[in-house]
């Protein structure tokens, strides 16, 4: 398989790529560079956006703008003007706490889920932004990753980096509402000292057309592909360490998309792995979802966080 780099300078920690189909281009967050990116694979151009606050992800809005996840707040940006509009103060502590990752399901509805940074307890949270404003959802973790729905918009899935964890829920489309969380993958942690090393930890994901579940492994330096079932389907090893999420682009959903970290590494990974940090590409058999939009009006809700 061919793995190729987006020639763009690398971020410090690339995160929530989204292909906008209706642009036919990337967008990717860099978290510590407060940084909003965009890549039009076609002609081959790069524009960036910056911000104030870290950023955790970002979301397409059926309006033409996009909603941006920072640490204080969710924003909504017009990337034509480059303005950018406030919609909801952050329900938490943003000393200790942040918006990581987030998704949009397949009813219009945008969720996003927090890391608490001291990670040395279960404090973070799910939101979902719709009608009734930013409502906390689900708790108990502490890194909020992994979120992603099936094709028939029935189940929701939802990972804990930290746990090495990822759950399985039902999915209520017409409430928006998950119930009966189940095991659906969960991982060895460092500690467990096998032969072949550490093999890393669930971070960002997606589902594909035939319902399969991609996730990146965070400090194991691969991508797994999983049934619905929860089986083991596909392994790609990666030149990089530390891959973040994965996303389907491309006119026929059949170019994959992964984004990297090379922020607080050891000095001599990047140096050992000079993609780290960027973007990689290749071309995949199984094309995936199609990007789901946030409804218009929804991306406009002030904050009213609900225990």
């Amino acid at each position: 398989m061919d793995i190729e780099r987006l020639p763009v300078e690398p971020s410090l920690l690339g995160e929530s790529p989204l292909w906008h189909p209706q642009e036919k281009v990337l967008y990717w967050c860099d978290i510590p560079g407060r940084a909003l990116h965009r890549y039009d694979p076609d002609n081959q151009t790069h524009a960036s956006w910056d911000f104030a606050h870290d950023l955790g992800c970002c979301a397409a809005c059926d309006d033409g703008t996009l909603i941006v996840a920072q640490r204080d707040g969710l924003l909504r940006l017009d990337p034509t003007t480059g303005r950018q509009t406030a919609i909801a103060n952050a329900p938490y502590d943003i000393a200790v706490e942040r918006f990581n990752d987030g998704k949009t399901d397949p009813q219009g509805r945008f969720w996003v889920g927090t890391i608490y940074e001291p990670r040395d307890a279960p404090q973070a949270s799910l939101y979902r932004l719709n009608a009734q404003g930013l409502q906390r959802v689900a708790g108990h973790i502490t890194t909020s990753n992994g979120l992603a729905w099936s094709p028939d918009g029935r189940t929701m899935y939802w990972a804990d980096t930290k746990d090495h964890t990822i759950a399985a829920w039902d999915y209520d489309p017409e409430r928006g509402e998950p119930s009966n969380r189940r095991i659906f993958a969960r991982f060895d942690p460092p500690e467990a000292h096998r032969p072949s090393g550490y093999d890393g930890r669930p971070d960002g994901a997606a589902v594909d057309s035939e319902g399969c579940y991609w996730v990146a492994m965070f400090e194991g330096g691969r991508v797994l592909r999983y049934s619905p079932q929860g089986e083991l389907l596909r392994t790609i090893h990666l030149p990089v360490r530390c891959p973040t999420m994965p996303c389907f682009g491309g006119a026929d959903l059949r170019t994959l998309y992964i984004t990297t970290a090379r922020e607080t590494r050891p000095p001599d990974e990047p140096a050992a792995m000079p993609w780290s940090g960027c973007v990689l590409q290749m071309r995949i058999d199984v094309p995936g979802l199609p990007t789901q939009f946030v409804r218009q009006g929804l991306q406009s809700m002030r904050a009213s966080p609900s225990a």
